[in-house]
């Protein structure tokens, strides 16, 4: 459970450094899309990036949402294959209360992550004119916002967010299709264009400790970490022993492989707990499936 044994290991560090360079990439990338830039050629004025004075106008809103949003799912596309795509604390944390990474790997990402917060935050700030850094994304509540409702804003749209990646990563169903990155990516984009006017729609702790060191502006930041990550956790408790705990079961007429001692489960219509062990048949003259694998048969 510790995985100590890992850390010498070129795929511990890999993954550790995938981490590093999403997480920059995703902060990076991200953070630019609240940046408000003055058109000269409309002759309009900056459009007001969020929580910097004023509420973000709708279609400003649109643009930091599509933004993070496809941003995460391409760099869970690129590095989901190397480190798993966590991209976030509190995702990891979640992994780890679930037992689905070891806590030596945990305690690396978590800080590769925030490095890579820090750096991608350092970089926007390095390549921004002054005149139109703002906060640099940092985030707050809105008005009218206390800190209380902002706290159980962030959990519900960490869990949200965590609840969509356990349930399209789980490598149990048989029922998935499409693009699991396309998933994550949609649930980052609906968290923000609901949650950028009540808290900014943080949801990743080194997503706001980036740009808040850099800025030197820790003003209600505590919440954007206990809410991610309370919700976070809560996300893959819940799912894991509450609402997928028998998954894993097959359905009728669902393919698995032959068992080692020669018999294999028959799944009854009439439910998934109405199971028998049935004895292998021999094979006929006929086609079967591959010796490897057996169809169930439906009783």
């Amino acid at each position: 459970m510790s995985g100590v044994e890992k850390i010498r290991t070129k795929e511990f560090w890999r993954a550790v450094g995938a981490e590093f360079l999403a997480t920059l990439l995703f902060v990076f990338l991200g953070l630019g899309s609240t940046i408000g830039w003055h058109d000269a050629a409309s002759g309009t004025s900056p459009t007001p990036p969020p929580n910097s004075g004023g509420p973000p106008l709708p279609d400003h809103r649109v643009l930091i949402s599509l933004c993070f949003g496809l941003t995460i799912a391409t760099m869970v596309q690129c590095f989901g294959h190397i480190s798993g795509g966590h991209i976030n604390p509190a995702v990891t944390l979640a992994m780890l209360v679930t037992k689905k990474v070891s806590i030596v790997k945990g305690a690396f990402y978590v800080v590769a992550q925030l490095v890579g917060g820090i750096t991608g935050s350092a970089l926007l700030y390095l390549i921004t004119p002054e005149k139109r850094r703002g906060t640099l994304g940092v985030c707050t509540v809105g008005e009218d916002i206390n800190e209380g409702l902002g706290l159980l804003v962030e959990l519900l749209l960490t869990f949200q967010l965590v609840f969509t990646i356990f349930a399209t990563c789980d490598s149990k169903r048989t029922d998935l299709g499409g693009s699991a990155s396309f998933a994550i990516g949609l649930s980052i984009t609906i968290g923000h264009l609901f949650g950028i006017p009540y808290t900014g729609a943080n949801m990743n702790p080194a997503r706001s400790f980036g740009p808040a060191l850099v800025m030197l502006s820790f003003d209600q930041h505590w919440l954007y970490w206990i809410g991610p990550i309370l919700g976070a956790i809560i996300a893959g408790l819940l799912y894991d022993y509450l609402f997928c705990p028998d998954c894993c079961k097959p359905s009728p007429g669902q393919v698995i492989p032959k068992a080692q001692t020669g018999t294999y489960k028959e799944v009854d219509r009439d439910g998934p707990d109405s199971m028998q062990m049935v004895k292998r048949k021999k094979r006929t003259e006929r086609k079967d499936p591959p010796p490897t694998r057996e169809v169930l048969s439906t009783v």
